[in-house]
């Protein structure tokens, strides 16, 4: 009988070690990293996702808010210039850059406002469909910050919120289980990520989607600013491969030759102080970058 209680008592103590174990790693998860918080994601179909508005997260020691418009930003502030700042995850900075040292809060002052409309993987034409649904919040200028690949990266509506997981829809219940499921597993199994619109930039794959059609987005959105006759400025941002060579792809070229013939100031990000110590990975921007982006963002912002 002694030795029944005795070897109850030993499994009692390991399942009590285990779960206490369980318990610690799970609130380190959740509190020290921001497991179970990541920023979640809503479909359209107009513009074909975007960022869930008026959320506030904490994750990987970043804040990351989004405001009742979905953007990266603060509230839009009547009493400032609104000036829209557009693009994919160069200018959103994603769960990686903490809301201060994103260009377009470091470029805002107590004069101007600049908004953060953006989302991963978008095009012009995103940008100027989310316009086309919500307008220009009564902006004086449009800022799109592009890279090459938007040269004809198309709109096409093909499903990626809840189905990518850089794309979620709801939290994961449990911080252990997002861990293992989003980054453990995936890598232990070598598990290709091409299909995830974000990593076919960033590993350099490049998009094209439809028949190499050129953006419609960027002649939207000059269209849209000379409606509203407010200013319309590009900033082509290299992606490293671009950086490493001093020079942009073919999709690139189209993008300044675009710009040359429709009369739309482009500023290239090589030859505006960007270098190869200014990434954290093939595209996207560190926290220098950040601030090479919004010196941009300013000096544009002020050329009203």
């Amino acid at each position: 009988m002694n030795l029944l209680n005795l070897k109850i008592s030993r499994r009692v103590l390991i399942g009590g070690g285990i779960l206490l174990i369980v318990s610690i790693l799970e609130f380190v998860l959740r509190c020290g990293f921001g497991f179970c918080d990541a920023p979640l994601c809503i479909p359209s179909d107009e513009y074909e996702y975007i960022y869930a508005p008026s959320q506030s997260r904490h994750r990987f020691g970043n804040q990351i808010n989004y405001n009742q418009y979905s953007q990266r930003s603060e509230a839009p502030d009547s009493t400032k210039i609104i000036v829209l700042g557009l693009g994919d995850s160069v200018i959103n900075g994603g769960i990686q850059t903490d809301q201060s040292q994103l260009a377009t809060t470091i470029a805002s002052d107590s004069t101007i406002q600049i908004l953060n409309i953006s989302a991963g993987s978008w095009g012009p034409d995103n940008c100027a469909a989310y316009i086309k649904r919500f307008g220009v919040f009564n902006a004086k200028k449009i800022l799109l910050v592009a890279s090459s690949h938007d040269a004809h990266d198309i709109m096409d509506f093909v499903p990626v919120v809840g189905v990518h997981k850089s794309y979620p829809d709801k939290q994961y219940q449990l911080a252990l289980v997002e861990l293992f499921d989003r980054y453990v597993i995936p890598r232990l199994l070598k598990q290709s990520k091409q299909s995830d619109p974000d990593e076919k930039i960033n590993e350099g794959v490049g998009i094209e989607k439809g028949s190499g059609q050129f953006n419609p987005g960027f002649g939207e959105l000059k269209r849209i600013a000379d409606r509203c006759n407010i200013g319309y400025e590009i900033y082509l941002h290299p992606d490293k491969a671009e950086m490493h060579k001093k020079e942009y792809n073919l999709q690139g070229k189209e993008i300044i030759k675009w710009a040359n013939e429709n009369g739309v100031r482009i500023t290239l990000g090589l030859d505006y102080g960007e270098s190869e110590n200014t990434y954290r990975d093939g595209i996207h921007l560190n926290s220098d970058g950040q601030r090479i982006l919004a010196k941009w963002l300013y000096e544009a912002s002020h050329r009203l």
